[in-house]
């Protein structure tokens, strides 16, 4: 799907403030509590979880927000903002395992 450029929100009306001060991935889901050290130490490693998960670099195409693209190269600093997409990308992957393994930590538990 096609999105008209008239549509899109103009970066001139952008609240900067309000993305520079949000974290990334720190702010806590209320079904993903804090994780005690027993519950920790039963976690996959990531490649075990992900065992497809080529840690090259591939080169590729992709279509984001102007405002996404903006945001991160004002967050990047010094740094490529490319790199740092990667980097939010990738806590994501990881965010979502780590879930996924105390699901099943928590459905054991149930269980017994």
């Amino acid at each position: 799907m096609r999105t008209n450029k008239k549509s899109l929100t103009p970066s001139s009306k952008i609240d900067w403030s309000v993305i520079d001060v949000a974290p990334l991935a720190d702010t806590p889901d209320d079904d993903s509590p804090e994780l005690d050290t027993a519950q920790f130490s039963k976690l996959k490693p990531l490649h075990e979880v992900l065992p497809d998960l080529d840690l090259g670099k591939k080169r590729i195409t992709i279509m984001l927000d102007t405002a996404v693209i903006n945001a991160y190269k004002a967050k990047a600093g010094g740094r490529g903002y490319q790199t740092l997409i990667n980097e939010t990308l990738r806590r994501g992957l990881l965010a979502d395992s780590v879930k996924e393994a105390l699901r099943e930590v928590l459905r054991e538990e149930k269980a017994s």
